[in-house]
């Protein structure tokens, strides 16, 4: 049974994490826009030699996985699509992704800023973008190098992206600093070099 796109993406349809076979991100996610729904494969850019030349390529940034909005009752023609493994979740129900995480991937990936996969944080200086192609974003505030980035993460993945950003953009919110924030990620969390709120 074909279902329209209404039908598809409806007031039920929620987003969820689909895990896919090592490599078919790039086809499930033109597999699943061809059948109309409505999925998102963040995508960033990197650089590898070839043929001792550098070339640039798109690479998944949640290896393995993309986000499809879906009703949960429907899911059949998610699971039967090529290259799908599964839709994220505990046991056999899915888990929906919160609201805020996909817009927050989706704010990052329409930026134009560099964006890069990231080691997974829980723990740190929780910051708001206050102007910029982010504003409105929060994250996690970090300072490596000469570099200073946001790190915005997808819980139920446990995984997490990176985008460099200009530190002057963004604002303390909270800190939830702990135990399982130490060691090199806590040299590189923000503190002093965020600016004090106004």
């Amino acid at each position: 049974m074909h279902l329209s796109f209404d039908e598809l993406n409806s007031d039920a349809a929620i987003w969820y994490a689909v895990q896919t076979r090592p490599k078919h991100e790039k086809s499930v996610s033109s597999l699943l826009e061809f059948k109309g729904y409505e999925q998102l494969l963040p995508l960033y850019q990197s650089w590898h030699r070839s043929s001792g030349r550098m070339k640039s390529v798109l690479l998944p940034l949640f290896k393995g996985y993309l986000f499809c909005r879906f009703d949960p009752n429907r899911r059949l023609p998610i699971l039967i699509t090529p290259g799908v493994s599964s839709i994220v979740g505990r046991g056999r129900e899915p888990e929906p992704l919160p609201s805020e995480e996909i817009a927050r991937i989706q704010a990052s990936c329409t930026s134009g800023l560099q964006t890069t996969p990231w080691p997974y944080l829980e723990r740190g200086d929780l910051v708001r973008v206050e102007c910029g192609p982010l504003q409105g974003v929060e994250g996690i505030f970090i300072n490596e190098k000469s570099t200073c980035r946001l790190v915005v993460s997808v819980e139920i993945l446990r995984r997490s992206v990176a985008i460099e950003v200009d530190r002057d953009w963004v604002r303390p919110i909270a800190s939830r600093r702990g135990a399982a924030f130490s060691g090199p990620e806590a040299k590189r969390a923000v503190r002093s070099s965020v600016p004090a709120m106004a």
